[in-house]
């Protein structure tokens, strides 16, 4: 049998990656990317991992829940006016949770209520509070 073409010459492969490597290192004009084995090809996977894989850094995270300071409560606004604003809040809140559990069914209207209950419970706190505060003269 003839074949129509002769054998590669016999390399060693390892010799000639261990060759790019070292010349790539030696040389930094060289793409990062010549070599599979180069440290820069690492190093720049290692940061693109990172960059999409990675979790969102804490200080970013708590920069992100800092209040706004677009709404001010007014500094010379008393407790009592304060507690009394507060007190008619949740008076309407429960008032629209109610309304809402009253147009759903199953679950969704357990968690409606439960929500309401949750409002009804922080307006008879504040109540309390209001109650047992000493009015300013």
């Amino acid at each position: 049998m003839i074949k129509d073409s002769p054998n590669p010459p016999e390399t060693d492969v390892e010799t000639d990656v261990e060759t790019d490597l070292e010349t790539n290192m030696e040389n930094e004009s060289v793409s990062p990317y010549a070599c599979l084995n180069s440290k820069k090809l690492h190093d720049a996977a290692i940061r693109a991992l990172d960059h999409y894989l990675a979790p969102p850094s804490r200080k970013k995270a708590k920069a992100d829940q800092r209040p706004s300071t677009i709404f001010v409560v007014a500094p010379n606004v008393d407790s009592e006016t304060l507690l009394a604003h507060a007190c008619e809040t949740l008076a309407s809140a429960n008032v629209m949770a109610s309304e809402l559990a009253y147009d759903l069914t199953g679950p969704a209207c357990n968690l409606a209520l439960g929500i309401q209950q949750m409002i009804s419970l922080a307006e008879l706190s504040v109540n309390r509070v209001l109650d047992h505060l000493d009015p300013q003269g």
